[in-house]
């Protein structure tokens, strides 16, 4: 599972005007000018490291789909990104931590337009419940979900997007399947450590 960097809005962001407390006066650029102007709670990766041995950390996974004018789903998306050790090109979902003073429906947003741009129009859902909770352990075969450097805990959606998806970030592509399609397998069967199980279950919850 990808560890995105954590940010701050932007003026022109869509939650640019949401109180933070104690973070309503840090801009982008504190967060690149080192720890010491750092913005309160900010993790440097040694930071980080350790608190990934101590606490579970939260995050959203995201199965983005596309609907047709009926609203059913039609085909389900991924992205292409390099492996963490760098060998392999591999398959993912848009996923993120939840940041501090941020709210999930928020994390969301920010995760979907950091992976897939600004114009990916995601529909959010009307409720906050997911349709699974996926736990990432970083012991090999306690659950379906590996991830080497910590114990995650995932909120898995669906999410549907209406817009036009550009590469974002570290995402080198933007790859949609036919639901019902004969590449559907072959999709699945590049996705490691457990993206695989989670597409499977919105599949069966979506009942496809």
């Amino acid at each position: 599972m990808r560890v995105l960097n954590d940010e701050v809005p932007d003026d022109d962001d869509f939650d640019a005007g949401r109180s933070r407390g104690e973070f309503d006066h840090i801009t982008p650029e504190d967060i690149t000018r080192g720890t010491g102007n750092n913005p309160p709670g900010w993790l440097d990766a040694d930071e980080i490291q350790r608190l990934r041995g101590l606490v579970p950390i939260p995050y959203v996974e995201i199965v983005p789909v596309r609907v047709d004018d009926f609203g059913r789903v039609t085909q389900i998306g991924s992205l292409l990104r390099v492996a963490n050790d760098q060998s392999i090109v591999e398959r993912a979902l848009v996923a993120g931590r939840v940041l501090y003073h941020e709210s999930i429906r928020e994390a969301i947003a920010r995760n979907i337009s950091r992976d897939l741009g600004e114009l990916a129009l995601p529909v959010l859902p009307q409720t906050l419940t997911p349709f699974t909770v996926a736990e990432f352990f970083p012991t090999p075969g306690v659950s379906p979900y590996y991830d080497s450097r910590q114990h995650a805990i995932a909120l898995c959606y669906v999410i549907a997007i209406a817009g036009d998806c550009k590469p974002q970030d570290e995402t080198l592509d933007v790859e949609w399947v036919d639901t019902h399609g004969d590449k559907l397998n072959e999709f699945l069967a590049q996705m490691n450590d457990g993206p695989d199980t989670i597409v499977r279950q919105a599949l069966a919850w979506l009942h496809l």
